[in-house]
């Protein structure tokens, strides 16, 4: 990882190459497309922060995020939440600290915005991003209808 890391706006020239982003093989089954993220982005813009993941020049992966959104589920002050939606590293670029970069970058921009909790889903599953997220610091906090575990983390880590 080196010091050109950072997130950048999805624009015109670099939705293409955002869309060929693809996961390890079998990782599909825990992630949706960056095409399908982005298209989501594009109906719920008043939530959605979409970013991609860049190594100096290089697209190493791409993150969502989402702000303020009421769920069937609120928090326990019946707050609306904020935090992670989607969070794709390219097959190739995994294990280089690219996912806990976005993660941290995620929970700095709910800070920023004045939040006081981060949330994410994940589908369980061998091979699933479960470790992932548990090592940094997020704890399980329920269930979604969907069968998705719901994870939170204070937004300044563990």
């Amino acid at each position: 990882m080196t010091t050109a890391l950072r997130l950048e706006k999805v624009t015109p020239d670099n939705v293409l190459d955002a869309c060929r982003l693809a996961v390890r093989p079998g990782q599909e089954r825990f992630v949706d497309p960056v095409a399908q993220s982005l298209a989501e982005a594009y109906v719920h813009p008043e939530i959605a922060w979409p970013r991609l993941i860049c190594d100096g020049d290089r697209i190493v992966g791409f993150v969502m995020a989402f702000f303020d959104v009421p769920f069937d589920v609120d928090g326990p002050d019946g707050s609306p939440r904020s935090g992670l939606w989607r969070l794709a590293i390219a097959a190739d670029e995994q294990g280089r600290g690219y996912g806990r970069f976005a993660v941290e970058a995620v929970c700095e921009e709910i800070r920023r915005r004045g939040g006081t909790r981060v949330t994410v889903t994940w589908k369980p599953g061998e091979g699933g991003p479960e470790e992932f997220y548990l090592r940094l610091g997020f704890r399980r906090a329920g269930e979604t209808d969907d069968g998705e575990v719901i994870g939170e983390r204070e937004p300044a880590g563990a």
